[in-house]
């Protein structure tokens, strides 16, 4: 069962995945003050849920904002590709000049691999790399759910942005065309930001990209 929190001023989308045996995930952690950690924990004492896991799909400043909490609570440290590395460590002079507090973030492990199996007891996921907003995005693809949590690659009618360092136009769209489009089209896209979306309909209605055959 995949949760969706919103947090921080980035208005990020932070996602718990939850399996059968009461383990949860959590995918991209924004959580920026205490009363957003506070909400976070009491939605995992609420449904009974224990973390075991702290995955990201890139790592950009407001996507990490939690990972101090993360890790200090849960004894967790976030998973990533190792081409974040960069973009993870850039963050303090990041939230330097957005004049925000950030706890010091954990050291992480740079283990995620392209096309990558991840378990989560039943749940199977594949990890399909999507660089251009970040260079090493990666996207969770969830067949048996029909479901992708897509970091920022992909938005309702949207795309991430891609004027951040080691951002790239062409090379996101490249990602969107060959990673997500290729998905069956009834794949319901859980984005960073906003609302949900599906393939289908971005193919048809994305301004930014369309599918080359989106009938």
């Amino acid at each position: 069962m995949l949760h969706r929190i919103t947090f921080n001023p980035f208005q990020e989308n932070t996602y718990i995945l939850a399996n059968e045996a009461g383990q949860a995930a959590v995918i991209d952690p924004g959580m920026n003050d205490t009363s957003e950690c506070e909400e976070f924990d009491g939605f995992l004492r609420k449904h009974n849920l224990t973390l075991t896991a702290c995955w990201l799909t890139h790592a950009h400043i407001d996507h990490v904002l939690g990972l101090a909490h993360i890790f200090e609570t849960y004894g967790l440290k976030p998973r990533m590709h190792p081409g974040e590395q960069v973009v993870y460590e850039s963050n303090p002079k990041v939230a330097a000049m957005y004049g925000m507090l950030l706890r010091q973030l954990p050291e992480p492990i740079y283990d995620f691999k392209e096309d990558e199996e991840l378990k989560f007891g039943e749940i199977s996921l594949k990890l399909l790399l999507a660089p251009g907003h970040s260079p090493a995005s990666i996207c969770f693809y969830c067949e048996s759910e029909g479901l992708l949590i897509g970091g920022d690659v992909l938005f309702r009618e949207s795309i991430g942005r891609t004027d951040l360092p080691g951002g790239d136009h062409a090379t996101l769209l490249k990602s969107i065309q060959e990673q997500v489009y290729t998905l069956p089209k009834s794949t319901v896209v859980w984005p960073g930001h906003g609302p949900e979306t599906t393939v289908a309909y971005e193919r048809v209605n994305n301004p930014f990209v369309r599918a080359s055959n989106s009938v």
